[in-house]
């Protein structure tokens, strides 16, 4: 394991902990390598810096999150989606800023496990209705892999319910 995957594992277990003041001080620590890594030419090094971003509870990276979304490595897009989620389940901000991108890999990522956490993602979403159609036709899609679809009719009724709940 990197030096950087030992201490974002550290820092999501001083965050679970609730010790904020040590978690800042190894975000301090950390910065500089969480972007260099991000920029490695080597996909393993990207995608530990990107899941480090959540880890680390980085909610100023939101872009350099985006640009792990787009990157062509599967194993990088799925680091950037599992910190996004880990981000966005006290608010929807990160989703719906992201929503649109989210979307393009939810309908046109070709890695399925991509496309399930893409779906996973969108759970802590706002429930748009445009988000809501989408999965629905996803979950009604018999060529789709069963658990994109599966997962893609959870993720819209949940939305669904949250919606008519407002």
């Amino acid at each position: 394991m990197s030096e950087l995957a030992e201490a974002a594992a550290q820092a999501d277990a001083l965050a679970a902990e609730g010790r904020e003041q040590e978690l800042a001080d190894l975000r301090r620590a950390w910065d500089d390598e969480v972007e260099g890594d991000a920029r490695s030419s080597d996909y393993r090094q990207r995608a530990v810096a990107y899941r480090a971003v959540g880890q680390f509870r980085y909610r100023q990276k939101m872009e350099l999150l985006r640009r792990g979304l787009e990157d062509e490595s599967p194993a990088c897009r799925g680091s950037a989606l599992v910190s996004l989620e880990l981000l966005s389940r006290d608010a929807p901000g990160a989703i719906n800023a992201a929503r649109p991108l989210l979307h393009r890999l939810v309908s046109a990522d070709d890695n399925q496990a991509v496309r399930r956490l893409a779906v996973v993602c969108l759970k802590n979403g706002s429930p748009a209705r445009d988000t809501v159609v989408l999965l629905r036709g996803l979950a009604d899609d018999d060529e789709a892999d069963r658990d994109v679809r599966d997962v893609a009719a959870k993720v819209a009724a949940s939305l669904k319910k949250k919606a008519d709940t407002r």
